[in-house]
């Protein structure tokens, strides 16, 4: 392969730096993570066959940098630190009130299902770039958010009963269960 180490800090270290640093709290770990990344971007860059899956290969490396640490130190997961929901419209329904449940929800996802919910939900990722940002197909990032959707839906429903307007806002609700671990109604 032709790329040299100036062309790959160039093109992904802000990307790459705003990306551990969103996962890692710790400003000195999530330095030594970013260095960890780099060398072993640097010691493997022979092995990459496909120059066009170069970013998706750095974040890759990045993931699994970032997993290394959590395991090893035993902290929580990188995505259990849910993002703040910027802005909320509170009209004449209860939409507020069950995104706020949705967010323990999801925290309680599997990884791979919380990130895809978080990426594209959160963050503004379309379901194409969260196919290209987690090395997955097209459909199988689709048929990961689907299924992140399906089980999120099924836990809301396990938790409450809700009424819903033509438009699909939340009305009414009625909590189902009272020691639901996903609900804080």
């Amino acid at each position: 392969m032709n790329l040299n180490s100036s062309y790959i800090s160039e093109e992904f270290a802000d990307h790459l730096k705003k990306f551990v640093f969103k996962r890692v709290s710790n400003t000195e770990d999530a330095q030594d993570i970013l260095q960890e990344v780099y060398y072993k971007i640097f010691r493997s860059i022979d092995k990459l066959n496909d120059e066009r899956k170069l970013q998706s290969w750095i974040f890759q490396i990045a993931r699994n940098v970032i997993n290394d640490y959590y395991r090893a130190s035993k902290k929580e997961e990188p995505l259990a630190q849910m993002p703040e929901i910027k802005e909320i419209r509170i009209d004449d329904n209860n939409n507020a009130e069950i995104a706020g449940c949705l967010t323990i929800m999801i925290q309680h996802l599997p990884v791979k299902y919380s990130e895809a919910i978080i990426l594209t939900e959160y963050e503004g990722l379309t379901q194409k770039q969260l196919a290209e940002f987690l090395g997955l197909s097209y459909s199988g990032a689709k048929s990961r958010v689907q299924r992140a959707q399906k089980r999120l839906k099924k836990m809301l429903c396990d938790c409450c009963s809700l009424e819903l307007d033509r438009r699909g806002n939340i009305i009414d609700y009625r909590l189902k269960a009272k020691n639901n671990e996903f609900c804080n109604l």
